[in-house]
C-alpha cells in the first residue's frame, strides 16, 4: 500500500488530490489524513501554502502507486514513494494541468484510468515549454487494449 498524508490549515497549508480513487482512508485529526492506494493506482497529489506575503508552494505531483519490491521516487508525504509520471511546480504550471486534466473529465475518461504515458509526455512537453497533445478517446481505446495485454 501507498499512504498519502493530507494536511489542512486554512489559509497557511492546503493539500488535497485533484483525482485518485484511494482504497482506504484515516482521519488522524482534523487538519490531517492519509489516503492510502494500492500498487497501481494512479492520483495527482497537490500541494499547497502561503505565509503573510502570499503564496509559497504550488505542486501537483501524479503519481503510481507503487508494489513494495518496485523501486519508487521519494515525493513529501507519500510513503514509501512512487512512480511521478508528472511533477510540476508553480502555479501557473498547476493551473494548466487543471486544465488538461479538465478536459480529459470532458470527454468522459477518468484521469485515474488515462495512459501513464500520457502523464510522461504532458511532464516532458512542460519541462520543454511545449504544448502538450490533447487525451482522446481514440487515444484511450489504444491504451486499454495494450493494457490488457501487458501481463
Amino acid at each position: 500500500m501507498t499512504h498519502v498524508t493530507l494536511f489542512w490549515r486554512k489559509g497557511e497549508r492546503e493539500d488535497w488530490l485533484k483525482f485518485g480513487k484511494p482504497v482506504a482512508d484515516r482521519i488522524v485529526s482534523r487538519s490531517e489524513r492519509i489516503e492510502s492506494y494500492a500498487a497501481g493506482q494512479l492520483f495527482a497529489l497537490v500541494r499547497w501554502a502561503s505565509n503573510d506575503y502570499g503564496t509559497i508552494r504550488s505542486t501537483l505531483d501524479i503519481v503510481r502507486a507503487v508494489d513494495g519490491h518496485e523501486p519508487c521516487t521519494p515525493v513529501p508525504q507519500v510513503d514509501p514513494g512512487g512512480d511521478v509520471l508528472l511533477s510540476v511546480h508553480g502555479w501557473p504550471k498547476v493551473a494548466q494541468v487543471f486544465r488538461l486534466i479538465d478536459a480529459i473529465e470532458a470527454t468522459g475518461i477518468d484521469p485515474c484510468d488515462v495512459a501513464h504515458d500520457h502523464w510522461r509526455h504532458i511532464h516532458n512537453r512542460m519541462a520543454g515549454r511545449e504544448v502538450p497533445r490533447s487525451y482522446s478517446p481514440a487515444r484511450h481505446r489504444a491504451w486499454l487494449q495494450r493494457k490488457a495485454l501487458l501481463p
